[in-house]
Parts: C-alpha cells; structure tokens; sequence
C-alpha cells in the first residue's frame, strides 16, 4: 500500500505522540524505537512483526551512523560554544542521550514532558537559555520544524538555522530574511 508523504507524515506523528508522556524515563533509545515503529505499523496496519523489527533496526542502524558524524561535530564545537539540547521528545530524553553516547556534549538538556511545556511555547527555550546562561541574542538555535523550532526562536529573537534533511528547500524558503538553512548538521559549523 503506498501513501503520500503528506498522509504518511500524519500517520507518523500519531505514532509519535502516542508515546509522549507514556513511556517510563529510563527506556531505552533502542525500545523507543521499537515502541515507535510498533505503532506505526499498527496505524499502517503491517501484522508482520518482522516486517516492524526491520524497519526499527534500519533506523536504529541509520540512527548510530548520523549520531556518530554528529558527536564529532559537538565535540569540535564545545570547547567553543555552550551547548544545549531542546526537544519535543518522550519523557526519556536524557536516557536516551546517555545510550547514544552524546549526553556529555551539551551542558543542558530539555525534554518538553520533564520541562511541562513544548517548542513552540517560549519557555522551553528559556529554560535551556537560563540554564546555559545565554541570552536569546547571543544564542543561535538550530532545528528542522518551521512550526515549532523556528517559530519559537524567532519568538525569543534568537537567530535560528533551518535544517532541511531534503532539499530543495520549502516554498517560501526560510521564515525570516536572512536565516540559513543547511542540509546537514555539519553545515552548522561553518555558520557559526
């Protein structure tokens, strides 16, 4: 059965948010994962649980790959910046930081069930801000959500980076004049 990006993506972040807030703080990345792909073939309707079992482990394979370029990246970058993770994520997001390997790199991490609030709303952001000791003018947020990421830095008057994992780029293209996008994380670097 193939499915539009568009109704695919809806699909996805039902998925998605049927685990906010539902999964104990200390699961795993790996069980995340397989919780997550779990209901996505439940919305999708694949009974074979092998089927499940190899999507979870092609992302989780992906996922170890791109988490190893990125921690490269941040461990360049934190001897220079103060570094700082916000996200919409499950309730176990510093669990699952310390799994990848990648806790170490950001002097605060903000997961919006354990903070009370999500990106957009201004306070996600803030808590980070006050806990790196950051004024939103002297901070640079990067994020892959117009809606969320953008919207919220922009609300706080901090420049932000779009990334864009597939160009080309949106219509319209950034929300505000001036800001970067870039299709990699390794991008970042150089904007910096």
């Amino acid at each position: 059965m193939a499915h539009r990006p568009e109704a695919f993506d809806l699909i996805f972040y039902r998925a998605d948010d049927a685990l906010v807030g539902t999964i104990p703080a200390t699961l795993s990345f790996e069980e995340t994962v397989r919780q997550l792909t779990a209901n996505l073939g439940a919305a999708l309707a694949v009974r074979d649980e092998r089927v499940i079992a190899r999507v979870a482990d092609r992302f989780l394979d992906d996922a170890h790959r791109h988490l190893r370029r990125s921690q490269a990246l941040l461990a360049r970058l934190r001897p220079r910046y103060r570094l700082g993770l916000v996200s919409n994520f499950y309730g176990n997001l510093e669990t699952v930081c310390h799994n990848t390997a990648i806790r170490s790199l950001f002097g605060v991490v903000v997961d919006s069930v354990r903070a009370g609030f999500s990106k957009p709303d201004p306070r996600i952001f803030w808590r980070a801000l006050d806990e790196l000791g950051v004024a939103p003018p002297d901070a640079t947020f990067v994020g892959d959500s117009a809606a969320r990421d953008m919207a919220g830095a922009r609300a706080l008057g901090m420049r932000h980076i779009w990334l864009i994992a597939h160009p080309p780029a949106p219509p319209g293209g950034p929300c505000c004049p001036g800001d970067a996008m870039i299709h990699s994380l390794a991008d970042v670097e150089a904007l910096l």
